[in-house]
């Protein structure tokens, strides 16, 4: 009879345990998990891209921008993107900080009142330059910034995805939640859907046009964010990715971002 309950207690604490692994929570955590792994030790990339806003009347305007970023031991990315074109915005440049846990730092220079300028942590959800991605989806997207739940499995643009939510751990960002498709082959994401603070659908990003460098990482040549609430969206393209330019931290430094060129 010893053995018996034993046996039994033991069956039961396994098929508990499981079930437990199995949660939609937990189940969302090790997919973000698995993502970020296959990400890390890229070590530096520079790239260039374009970026073309367009209206609800269908005008359109574009911005040349060339892009560093750092990858950083422990914590989140460094970044720092440069406007090249058009006249009017040439020289602007934004510097992100971007943490595990905590507020990212970000600064903008604006080389119009030739002062740099902070952006505080309550307009993170803000417009960056006019455009349909906020201040807080332009930062590296770090595990420790959301809580998770898996939805559901579905196949998207002919490819096997992970359905979760994410839901901002950061107390002033413009969502509530994001839907995440993430293929389960290569661990792209594909689609986010973004909810508004009313948990209204307020935009949707499609990334497409992958490819993969050091035979190992994903990245999108095609980013398009649209903005149901208002009609407007941004495309952006990426182009001359370069890996492991040996950059270092004190490339990423608030008090040269007025000698940018």
């Amino acid at each position: 009879m010893k053995h018996f309950l034993y046996f039994l207690f033991t069956a039961v604490f396994f098929n508990v345990s499981i079930a437990t692994a199995e949660t939609p929570e937990v189940k969302g955590l090790a997919i973000a998990q698995e993502d970020d792994k296959r990400d890390n030790g890229f070590q530096d990339f520079t790239a260039s891209m374009v970026m073309v806003l367009k209206n609800r009347q269908g005008e359109e305007s574009s911005r040349n921008i060339r892009n560093k970023t750092l990858e950083v031991e422990n914590d989140g990315d460094k970044s720092l993107s440069i406007f090249e074109r058009p006249r009017d915005v040439k020289g602007t440049a934004l510097l992100n900080f971007t943490h595990k846990t905590g507020t990212d730092d970000q600064w903008l220079y604006l080389p119009a009142l030739k002062r740099v300028k902070r952006i505080s942590s309550a307009n993170k959800s803000g417009s960056f330059m006019g455009s349909e991605f906020a201040f807080e989806d332009i930062t590296s997207q770090e595990v420790e910034k959301y809580t998770y739940k898996w939805i559901r499995d579905q196949e998207y643009q002919g490819e096997k995805c992970f359905v979760f939510e994410r839901y901002p751990t950061y107390k002033n960002s413009g969502y509530t939640r994001q839907v995440v498709w993430l293929d389960q082959k290569d661990y792209k994401i594909l689609q986010i859907k973004f909810y508004d603070r009313k948990d209204a659908l307020l935009k949707t990003l499609i990334q497409s046009d992958f490819t993969q460098y050091l035979e190992k990482y994903w990245y999108p040549g095609t980013m398009y964010m649209e903005n149901h609430q208002t009609g407007k969206s941004t495309l952006i393209t990426w182009k001359n990715y370069k890996f492991r330019n040996g950059l270092r931290s004190k490339d990423f430094n608030k008090s040269s971002l007025k000698r940018v060129r």
